[in-house]
């Protein structure tokens, strides 16, 4: 197997855009990406999204997509894995530069939410958990990490605003990426008088979905030029675990055991631990899914994952810092796009390229990516040679 690097990036905002159709908006993630890489096409390209059928009445995403860019010839899929689609399209890309099969492969995550009224998209997301015992029975995604959030309070004893310093610095590093769809900063008072959406949920502990795409070039690293002056970003671990798809199915709920066994394996690839990590973009789509990350990745003790955010550890000059780019919290969650949204945020770390977020010295980065309630996880090491 080659090893393989990360040479291009592109991305768009992440927003409500009404005037864009979903080829366009990961048209110019990819033709972004493909510019960044210095390069006008590519052997493969591989889409994640999760909604295009029902909230676009698209299918048939990797030629779509691929007709749209001027990559005919090139061979192109749809890769669907709920909200961990992104990661999931930039693992198969992988794979693909890694095995032989292709020297210059594209990943793009896509999504484009504001197609379908809100009560609309909130049914499609449900059909990321168990059709018969979840979403069957009413729940949606808000209310199963709010049974979550509930127990994990019972059983740690938190409270509520012990969770807002998760909130408070998505936003306060959302400020400084002009990608991101919210650019203000919020305060425990504001966190804490959000309206509540399914308790102990409020609207400030979850994160907003929007339109967005966001895009990566893959090459051997063998075939890398090394002399452009550019820091070379190579792919050191890569992981995907699956899990029960109901929550009540599993042994234990509040612990994401497939986000330690992907997080494990892409350890011990890189050759690295936690305590080598210096960022972590983790999957935040609910404050309580970001403590649950914290633990299962080995980055607190099981129960503790407040108490780093409430010790500032999670900061940009924090340990461990999260969502040095405003996370799914304050960045947006185009979800099929977000895992992808995660890759290039971690590149732009490593190429000191962060602006205001900047993690001085940052040299590996980590990236976890769910699917559903913790049904489908990958995890994504890069390392800046």
């Amino acid at each position: 197997m080659r090893e393989v690097a990360v040479i291009g990036i592109g991305q768009t905002k992440v927003d409500e855009h009404w005037d864009l159709s979903l080829r366009e908006l990961a048209g110019m993630a990819v033709l972004d990406a493909l510019a960044d890489a210095h390069l006008d096409g590519a052997q493969a390209l591989y889409v994640g999204n999760m909604l295009g059928g029902s909230a676009n009445s698209q299918q048939h995403l990797g030629t779509y997509i691929a007709d749209w860019v001027g990559l005919r010839g090139a061979e192109a899929l749809h890769i669907e894995s709920a909200c961990s689609s992104g990661a999931a399209a930039f693992r198969s890309a992988l794979m693909a530069v890694s095995s032989g099969a292709v020297d210059v492969a594209v990943a793009v995550g896509v999504e484009k939410m504001t197609d379908s009224p809100g009560n609309e998209i909130t049914g499609e997301l449900a059909t990321a958990a168990d059709a018969d015992y979840e979403a069957g029975m009413g729940l949606s995604f808000v209310a199963l990490n709010a049974l979550l959030m509930r127990r994990y309070m019972h059983e740690y004893g938190w409270k509520h605003e012990h969770f807002a310093p998760f909130s408070i610095n998505a936003h306060a590093n959302a400020v400084h990426n002009p990608c991101a769809r919210f650019h203000e900063p919020i305060t425990e008072k504001s966190y804490l008088r959000a309206p509540m959406v399914a308790e102990p949920i409020n609207l400030m502990d979850a994160s907003p979905i929007g339109d967005g795409a966001a895009a990566a070039v893959l090459v051997p690293l063998e075939r890398l030029n090394r002399n452009n002056g550019r820091p070379v970003i190579r792919v050191a671990g890569s992981a995907a675990a699956t899990d029960t798809i109901a929550i009540h199915s599993r042994r234990d709920g509040l612990w994401l055991r497939k986000a330690e066994l992907s997080a494990r394996q892409a350890y011990a690839q890189a050759g690295v631990g936690p305590q080598d990590v210096d960022v972590f973009e983790l999957h935040d789509a609910f404050t309580i899914m970001a403590a649950l990350s914290l633990e299962a990745s080995g980055f607190a003790e099981r129960g503790q994952g407040p108490r780093l955010a409430l010790d500032g550890e999670i900061t940009p000059e924090g340990k461990v810092p999260i969502a040095t780019r405003g996370g799914l919290k304050a960045r947006g969650h185009p979800v099929g796009a977000t895992g992808m949204y995660q890759i290039v945020e971690l590149v732009q770390q490593l190429r000191c390229e962060a602006g205001g977020t900047q993690v001085l010295g940052a040299r590996v980065g980590m990236a976890q990516n769910i699917g559903g309630s913790g049904s489908n996880i990958l995890t994504t090491i890069l390392v800046r040679e």
